[in-house]
């Protein structure tokens, strides 16, 4: 038997078997799917009904839901995008015969394009596998929906069985490369930088003098990196705790512990930090938040990184930033402000307002949501902040101080070549017109660049005053009530913080 007479022979198998399989399900009654599988494929069309999920999961979701949503859609995206353009005409298998299927099953408008492999198949196979990759909870209780809407597509007779095994297959894969190259991107971005090396900090091989704080809200504090903690540093203490007895929670860890360790995001990685160089030890940072700037720009790419570098003792020193109140410089009914740090950046004017209304909303409408409507209610309602500047009278719609210098252009912008430069990254927008067009303008604006509606420099201290009473500022993506006057610099290396080499 020649090898082309033995290809014609396997293909003629499993052809056979596909229709026999097909002609299975549409000669067997299925009772109550006569109307709830060709309604969910409907539905399903143009991954409307993909989109409705993401869009429900990012109101009532976690962050980590909501980051499983944003790449369950990626997925879905990767997958229709290649099987219409490539898969569909590669094969160009005709559709079944409808011989047996009964009519009201049959879509109402037949579909036109070829039949290997499924499209929906595929779209809710990605959408699943991507959900499931970063929250298998919901992934879970999305994949009874997505297994029906596959098995409609041969119930209503649009596809065969194997078009449906391969759409899978091919879905599944679109979630594993959508986050593979979103793991990559995040690696790309953990560039260690030139931070002086920290040689007093101890290795602690077992972690055994390591006390690890976890805030469980924060957005993956619970998933696997906190087993990796456990499984790599057996005798690190691990403490567990979550909204206002944060801070408590790490000043006392601190006080006893050899080396302090925090398990969360960028407002968590901030209280332990200030907690850290209040007593005096070295910090060793887990990344357990959702967006975790501070440890992507120390290098850090997840909890192993950390583990390796506490064993090791290899740690490095870092800035930090410092809001300083100036004396008598309380809100009313504030009458003493303490001094507080910043790792990342601070802030006053719009985003600061934007954080207001958004914590206000987030609790009772969802984090996806309250972002949208306070954006809306800033660039609609806000008013620049009338404030002095070193000396000099200004209005601005933002006022943004970051710890080192942030590289790429904007107001705001979110990433720095190094951590240990000991200047602070001053970048204004003036005052004048509305906020969305001066704010527009200002993201376009060069890094370190002036333009008429923005001024970037850099510097080692700037003296804020005369800031109207009630105006909020931000820190490390914190809100709080600005002092009326404030002075803003930067401590030079004065943070050992574990890194490896």
């Amino acid at each position: 038997m020649t090898d082309q007479h033995q290809k014609l022979t396997w293909r003629g198998t499993l052809a056979a078997w596909d229709r026999r399989l097909f002609d299975l399900v549409a000669q067997r009654h299925w009772p109550g799917a006569e109307r709830v599988l060709p309604a969910l494929g409907r539905a399903a069309n143009h991954g409307v009904l993909w989109g409705a999920t993401a869009a429900a999961i990012t109101v009532v979701g976690s962050s980590r839901a909501r980051k499983g949503a944003l790449t369950a859609a990626a997925s879905l995206a990767l997958a229709s995008a290649t099987i219409n353009t490539v898969g569909k005409w590669s094969v160009r298998r005709p559709r079944p015969l409808l011989e047996g299927v009964p009519v009201a099953r049959l879509p109402a408008v037949p579909p036109w394009t070829t039949s290997f492999p499924s499209g929906h198949s595929a779209s809710a196979a990605a959408f699943t596998a991507g959900l499931a990759l970063e929250s298998p909870g919901w992934g879970a209780a999305v994949a009874p929906v997505a297994a029906s809407v596959a098995f409609s597509r041969v119930y209503t007779g649009v596809h065969y069985p194997s078009d449906v095994l391969a759409g899978a297959a091919f879905g599944v894969a679109a979630g594993f490369a959508v986050r593979s190259l979103a793991r990559r991107a995040e690696q790309a971005r953990a560039v260690p930088g030139a931070e002086r090396p920290a040689t007093d900090a101890p290795a602690l091989p077992d972690g055994a003098g390591l006390t690890v704080v976890v805030n469980t809200a924060s957005g993956t504090a619970r998933g696997a990196g906190l087993g990796v903690l456990r499984e790599m540093l057996p005798r690190a203490e691990v403490v567990e705790c979550a909204g206002e007895e944060v801070e408590a929670v790490m000043a006392e860890a601190a006080d006893r512990a050899r080396v302090l360790g925090v398990y969360g995001g960028d407002g968590t990685v901030n209280a332990a930090a200030t907690a850290a160089l209040r007593a005096g030890v070295p910090l060793a940072v887990f990344p357990g938040g959702t967006l975790n700037h501070f440890a992507l720009d120390l290098g850090l790419t997840g909890p192993e990184d950390t583990c390796r570098a506490v064993a090791a003792g290899q740690a490095v020193r870092v800035s930090l930033g410092r809001i300083t109140p100036a004396d008598g410089a309380g809100q009313p009914g504030q009458p003493g402000l303490e001094v507080r740090y910043f790792l990342n950046n601070f802030s006053i004017g719009a985003y600061p307002e934007l954080l207001r209304h958004r914590l206000r909303w987030a609790p009772r409408i969802g984090g996806g949501p309250a972002a949208v409507l306070a954006a809306w209610r800033v660039l609609r309602a806000e008013r620049p902040v009338r404030m002095t500047l070193a000396g000099r009278p200004r209005s601005a719609w933002l006022l943004f101080a970051g710890n080192g210098t942030y590289q790429g252009t904007g107001p705001a912008p979110r990433r720095r070549a190094g951590l240990g430069e000991g200047l602070l990254d001053l970048r204004i927008v003036h005052g004048g017109g509305r906020p969305g067009p001066r704010l527009l303008a200002a993201a376009f604006a060069g890094p370190l660049s002036r333009s008429p509606v923005h001024v970037a420099t850099r510097l080692r201290r700037l003296r804020v005053a005369d800031v109207p009473p009630g105006t909020p500022l931000a820190y490390d993506g914190e809100y709080a009530q600005a002092p009326t006057a404030l002075t803003l610099d930067v401590l030079p290396d004065a943070l050992p913080v574990y890194r490896p080499r």
